[in-house]
């Protein structure tokens, strides 16, 4: 037996998808993050210049038509560099939320579902965890594992797993009291079933959200440790290291601080908005409220 997380009148419903699309704001968050993928994807493809190809006698020169974005101190093209920095960043930041999602989802799921003391000894360990700011508990293990790529994902993997833990319990706690679920366990269903079936698809609308706010953090975690030098190493290109390096350029070159900085904020901004929609969709009671309105 297998329950829907909303059978509240599904025939007369507005298909989510329509609720999206009539959102231009949730439209063109999409449409960006999509350009991003794009640009994740085929970076390497895409860059009209070597990320790292030195041409000093045309440093710190404005955009133009042969550099779109002008070139840093070193006369390198700062539009290919920050397209490769946008598929590092997207890359540091897809593995670690993903290291997060399983691993915080599999704790919050398990501990809400089993309740006793293994609730009690998960989340004593998620509220120490919570117990130190994101930045700083990041650094601490940048600090102890060394700078880097794999590092850096291992980090802020860390740093975002309490909070999928607390969204994933929370909600299992409301659903394992469901009558469904109380039927499924009289029937003699296993634990693993129950989970699989009933628990985690009448979870997913939280936590599809919370993966949408957690990758726009995710982005500026990655930007902080680089420009902290703790991030992605040269001569590998990064967002946060960019910023970093045009700070004595920044009367001199204003490019070299804007663009990777402008890259940094419409990433998070399209993260951001892409999830306040995608909550109006999946939250029931936002959900509601949005159909009145359009019946209105």
């Amino acid at each position: 037996m297998t329950a829907p997380a909303d059978e509240t009148n599904t025939a007369t419903r507005v298909p989510g998808w329509r609720l999206l699309l009539g959102n231009p704001v949730t439209v063109v968050s999409a449409l960006v993050l999509a350009v991003v993928i794009v640009i994740s994807a085929f970076a390497t493809w895409l860059i009209p210049y070597g990320v790292n190809d030195i041409d000093v006698p045309n440093a710190l020169q404005s955009p133009s038509g042969a550099h779109w974005l002008g070139t840093d101190e070193l006369g390198r093209d700062v539009f290919s560099r920050v397209l490769v920095a946008i598929q590092a960043s997207m890359r540091v930041a897809v593995i670690s939320v993903a290291f997060a999602v399983v691993v915080g989802v599999t704790i919050g799921v398990v501990a809400g579902y089993r309740g006793g003391w293994l609730d009690t000894v998960f989340m004593r360990i998620v509220d120490v965890m919570f117990a130190f700011p994101v930045l700083l508990l990041a650094l601490a293990v940048v600090a102890i594992l060394g700078p880097g790529v794999t590092t850096t994902i291992l980090a802020i993997g860390i740093v975002y797993t309490p909070i999928f833990a607390r969204v994933s319990r929370a909600s299992t706690l409301s659903v394992r009291v469901e009558p469904y679920v109380a039927v499924s366990r009289t029937m003699g269903t296993g634990h693993l079933y129950i989970l699989t079936r009933h628990v985690l698809p009448n979870i997913s609308g939280p936590l599809i959200v919370q993966t949408s706010i957690s990758l726009a953090f995710a982005i500026l975690s990655e930007a902080a440790l680089s420009f902290l030098g703790l991030g992605i190493q040269p001569p590998q290109p990064s967002l946060g290291r960019m910023i970093f390096d045009s700070q004595g350029f920044v009367t001199l070159a204003w490019w070299m601080a804007v663009f990777p900085g402008a890259a940094i904020f419409v990433i998070v901004l399209a993260f951001n908005l892409l999830g306040d929609g995608m909550r109006d969709v999946l939250d029931p009671k936002q959900r509601t409220m949005i159909e009145a309105r359009r019946k209105q």
